[in-house]
């Protein structure tokens, strides 16, 4: 991991804490609270889920056109 990824998770892990603390003392009935924390945490889910995919595409696209480069060079894998 780079810094930057590093910098980026401890952001992201530090946004995730205090969302779940602001939720968990705010002054609501435990129902309410515990639907705002199924709200949020589909959010999460979502947006994680998300980054997944794009991820996966970046890895994807990266592996092809190493594949293609290693083709040019070598020959046909």
């Amino acid at each position: 991991m780079n810094d930057t990824t590093k910098i980026l998770a401890a952001f992201g892990a530090g946004a995730v804490v205090g969302a779940i603390a602001g939720v968990l003392f705010a002054p609501d009935k435990g129902a309410e609270t515990r639907i705002k924390i199924t709200e949020q945490g589909k959010k999460l889910a979502g947006s994680i889920k998300d980054k997944i995919i794009a991820g996966t595409e970046k890895f994807n696209d990266l592996k092809e056109g190493l594949r293609q480069n290693f083709s040019e060079e070598v020959g046909e894998v």
